[in-house]
């Protein structure tokens, strides 16, 4: 906005006082000091308010302006609270340096004259932004910009002051703003806290933007306050907090559970509670050109999506060594580029699947697996370049390359594990699978030739079958479990399992439910000592001889002997399918 439009607003109580040549200057913010030297909170364009409470003696005007003029503000407002006027030696300075001067009525405060300046200025720069936003996306649309989701990130920095980044489903960062000014980025707990607010309010049914109030983005924490952020705070108040608002970044009409767990998100610290249509509308355009920019590199991995499958079927159907081989030849290049000899792999298979059965969950556990295999500490979209994932079904499988050990970057190889895998996805997915869907995932162990990989897909469907034994909506086990007792659980049928643990667990869970006798922790403390009456004492803080009588009641209730390894085991078994 211009100066000359403040005279324009006779409800902010402005009177011009000198410096009516320079009124086209262009307002770019507002600022409220008292400061002797405000200088290094000043960046040019602002305008400045002041109560005059530097102000001890008249020379302290000339330094005071020369101090605005050097750093290029657009105006001086000063109230006539303080000193009844605004004194002559400020307006002779102002003159001096050629900078508008304004006094402010008394009756007119300073944070009504703000509010005014900020919505006019956020408007107009809006209106430019839409300007660049609609010119961006017919580039986008009509071939390569070289830029990606940053250059319109910098411009919702630049031009709007909003801070706002691209999250995956799990929370990884995809893109932020790349502007040296921009502020800190989200920790990882942060990003993965507004990634699962953003799929349950999604499952939920409730129209984007979402709004999330946590605290301070600063302190990577993530538990929900209530009021506005930062608002009449003092020293001592506690920890601030920041408002975000997410905007789904999806095509619209689609399916919400064929896409949701793939789909990123934009994620704006700010509360888009009381924004106008116009802005909401600049920030739906924003998703739609990330949208434009997702599907092109969605299409960059047709290759290696196709790489996968030829190589699925080769080892599915039994294919000789040698052809697998060869087609490990042509994909590790693609995959690990610039790499010298030939990786070992690791494959990962995973299971989307929903209650009802009608949407297929191949499609979204590939997109899936492709953003889960990734380092979440990683930045943007290329590190899902280097893993290829195929999909029949409900299940998808990945091919993930590991660098040979003696090669360059070997640090990295030891491959993957299904507990990190699980850590770093369980919280978000787990929002947006809700009720009614559920996600498994099995992980093999490396192999180093193409020979192995048939066993290494048995190896990974079996730790998924071992994952889908177990509750919970995100679940992963790892080849390292079947060599355990509890690769034979998942293939139990259900009845029987129930039925095993119902004869052995539910007389004890009757009695303990009765008279809090804490038979079942006492049972599992016991089995997990190895059966130490002394080791199992202490740890239950409990008199050898009160253990004593807890078991001979387990012994009682169940007709089993523990001093017996055939019980031991039934009651271990039970214990881990219950």
């Amino acid at each position: 906005m211009r100066l000359r439009a403040l005279l324009d607003t006779h409800t902010l109580g402005l009177r011009l006082l000198g410096g009516e040549e320079e009124l086209d200057r262009t307002v770019r913010g507002v600022m409220t000091t008292d400061l002797r030297d405000p200088s290094r909170y000043l960046s040019g364009g602002e305008l400045v308010l002041t109560g005059l409470a530097w102000r001890r003696e008249p020379e302290d005007s000339e330094r005071f302006v020369r101090i605005l003029a050097t750093a290029g503000v657009a105006g001086l407002a000063a109230g006539e609270a303080e000193l009844g006027s605004v004194p002559d030696d400020l307006v002779q300075a102002c003159l001096r340096h050629r900078l508008p001067l304004f006094s402010v009525v008394e009756d007119v405060s300073f944070a009504s004259i703000t509010e005014h300046v900020v919505r006019q200025v956020s408007s107009e720069r809006a209106g430019d932004l839409a300007a660049v936003v609609d010119r961006h996306r017919r580039l986008m649309t009509s071939g390569p910009t070289g830029g990606g989701p940053e250059v319109v990130l910098d411009l919702l920095g630049s031009d709007l002051d909003l801070r706002a980044w691209v999250l995956s489903p799990t929370g990884r960062q995809i893109a932020g703003s790349t502007l040296a000014d921009s502020g800190p980025e989200l920790s990882g707990e942060l990003a993965a806290r507004l990634a699962g607010e953003h799929l349950a309010a999604a499952r939920s049914g409730r129209r984007g933007p979402h709004r999330v109030t946590v605290e301070s983005a600063a302190t990577g924490a993530a538990d929900e306050v209530r009021g506005k952020p930062g608002e009449g705070r003092r020293p001592g108040d506690g920890p601030a907090s920041s408002t975000f608002s997410l905007f789904p970044i999806r095509h619209e009409g689609r399916d919400l559970r064929r896409t949701l767990l793939s789909d990123w998100l934009l994620a704006v610290e700010a509360d888009a509670g009381d924004w106008s249509e116009e802005r909401l509308d600049l920030l739906h355009g924003v998703t739609q050109l990330i949208v434009v920019e997702r599907d092109r590199r969605d299409a960059a991995r047709t290759v290696r999506r196709r790489l996968a499958q030829e190589v699925l079927e080769l080892v599915q159907t039994g294919a000789p060594p040698a052809e697998i081989a060869a087609r490990l030849r042509v994909a590790a290049p693609v995959l690990l580029p610039g790499l010298g000899a030939a990786p070992h792999w690791q494959i990962v298979v995973a299971r989307v699947e929903w209650e009802d059965g009608e949407v297929p969950g191949g499609p979204v556990a590939q997109s899936l697996l492709e953003e889960m295999l990734v380092d979440p500490g990683t930045f943007g979209p290329e590190p899902s370049d280097r893993i290829a994932v195929a999909h029949t079904g409900d299940e998808a499988v990945a091919l993930v390359p590991l660098p040979v050990p003696d090669e360059p970057g070997a640090a990295s190889a030891a491959g993957l594990h299904a507990g990190e895998l699980l850590s770093a996805v369980r919280q978000p997915l787990g929002r947006g699978l809700a009720d009614d869907g559920r996600l498994t995932v099995g992980v093999s162990a490396a192999v180093h030739s193409a020979e192995g990989l048939r066993g290494a897909l048995e190896e990974a469907r079996h730790a998924r079958r071992v994952a889908a034994a177990r509750p919970g909506r995100v679940c992963a086990a790892g080849h390292e479990e079947l060599a355990s007792h509890v690769l034979l659980l998942p293939f139990v049928p259900d009845d029987v399992r129930r039925a095993f643990t119902a004869r052995l667990l539910d007389p004890l869970r009757d009695y303990d439910r009765k008279h809090r006798a804490e038979l079942i922790p006492t049972l599992e403390a016991f089995l997990d000592c190895d059966g130490s009456w002394t080791r199992c004492a202490s740890r239950l803080h409990l008199h050898v001889n009160t253990l004593r009588y807890r078991v001979g009641r387990i012994e009682q209730l169940t007709g089993r002997d523990l001093a017996r390894l055939e019980d031991k085991l039934d009651f271990f078994l039970a214990l881990r399918m219950s």
